[in-house]
């Protein structure tokens, strides 16, 4: 019979449906008590997405369809696994991880970030990673600070 009419499992057909990993940060991994639950979800999500394709018959496609989720749980399993929970900053003297900062630009913009996890920052919703460089600028500095930034200059206004 020939080889195009069977169903082996090929070393080439299993690297091509095996993603390569995605990259883990070099910082450590601190989170925030939201920013652990939602790592939590992601790798049940992953984990359960994996387990669903495990019902397609065909094990070429079976491997295609894995190949995301499987990929996804190594990530968020390894995120879990090196969760550093920090809990709520205890002042809002100073800027510190968990604190919501807002500064104003030396060109009359203001902005408003909580300062959280990697995983969990979201600009657009109003977060930032700890290990961004406008949040190491601010980490450390109390309300009235002038920091740079380039050639932007950022005033601490309220800390909460």
């Amino acid at each position: 019979m020939s080889v195009a009419f069977t169903k082996e499992d090929s070393a080439e057909t299993a690297s091509e449906t095996l993603l390569p990993d995605r990259a883990i940060s070099p910082h450590p991994n601190l989170v925030t008590e939201a920013g652990l639950k939602a790592l939590e979800l992601q790798l049940e999500q992953a984990r359960a997405a994996y387990d669903a394709t495990q019902t397609i018959e065909d094990v070429n496609e079976r491997r295609r369809h894995a190949a995301n989720p499987l990929r996804d749980a190594r990530y968020f399993a390894v995120r879990v696994r090196t969760a550093q929970l920090v809990t709520e900053p205890v002042s809002n003297d100073i800027v510190a991880f968990g604190s919501t900062v807002t500064f104003s630009r030396n060109d009359g913009r203001v902005q408003t970030y909580r300062i959280v996890g990697e995983d969990e920052a979201d600009p657009k919703a109003g977060s930032i990673s700890f290990a961004s460089p406008v949040a190491r600028l601010l980490m450390g500095k109390a309300v009235g600070d002038v920091v740079g930034a380039d050639d932007q200059e950022l005033e601490i206004i309220a800390i909460a």
